[in-house]
């Protein structure tokens, strides 16, 4: 498979999209400089808030400035573009629409992974923006291959869109608080696997105790990116969870 040209939407936050890239590096099997992939990043900070567009039912301004993005990496020419943005997939059809350019789906990607690793019928806990749960992609993506998801109970969501919040601010995060809604979601739901399905959650240092039953959606999205790229994983990367 020829080496492709990956491009990376991010800027949602931009400490995910570091950790993105620096997960493709250290994923990647590479023996010079040359043997890594070419991408075109385009850190875009000031799009405008993914949550906030689709609670407030306004998804025109972040639709304009994603369609600037997409013109950018046509002129780069990019083959696959990467998305280290679960909310943002809400608007997957309307930005694919906007270029032939393939975009990974990162939402679809992480459940079929779920379904490989777990099987159908597997109870699933998912973490994520308000946004991201108000859409239900991860519940609609889970209900397409026959698994049950789980979203976390009022005061649940609330402690996880305050850590999220927190990290994006570079506040002190309740890291005991987080791994406690995950300890739930596994014990008392009975889950057998929970998805991180934000960006900033993926950069949060959990015990690896809880980490071996977390659905690293970043991860997944990494792994697709660096196979579509014409690349090959290190073993050990090869399981995203």
């Amino acid at each position: 498979m020829k080496k492709k040209k990956l491009g990376v939407l991010g800027g949602m936050g931009p400490a995910a999209t570091s950790l993105f890239f620096e997960r493709v590096i250290e994923n990647t099997v590479a023996h010079k400089d040359q043997d890594h992939i070419d991408m075109v990043i385009l850190n875009h900070a000031t799009i405008p808030d993914r949550t906030k567009a689709i609670l407030e039912n306004n998804k025109a301004p972040f639709l304009e400035a994603v369609a600037t993005d997409m013109k950018l990496f046509e002129q780069a020419g990019v083959e696959n573009i990467a998305i280290p943005c679960n909310t943002s997939h809400y608007f997957y059809e309307e930005m694919q629409a906007m270029t032939s350019i393939h975009i990974i789906h990162m939402i679809d990607e992480t459940v079929k992974h779920i379904r490989s690793t777990y099987g159908e019928s597997a109870k699933v806990g998912i973490l994520a923006t308000d946004g991201t749960i108000n859409t239900g992609i991860y519940q609609n993506g889970c209900h397409k291959y026959n698994i049950n998801p789980v979203i976390p109970e009022v005061h649940a969501q609330e402690k996880v869109m305050q850590t999220i919040y927190d990290f994006k601010a570079n506040k002190p995060i309740d890291v005991k608080g987080f791994e406690g809604i995950i300890n739930d979601l596994l014990s008392i739901h009975q889950c057998d696997c929970v998805i991180l399905g934000c960006t900033e959650l993926s950069c949060i240092d959990i015990e690896e105790s809880l980490r071996a039953f977390c659905i690293d959606a970043m991860q997944v999205l990494v792994n697709e990116s660096i196979t579509l790229s014409g690349k090959d994983l290190k073993p050990h990367y090869k399981s995203p969870i």
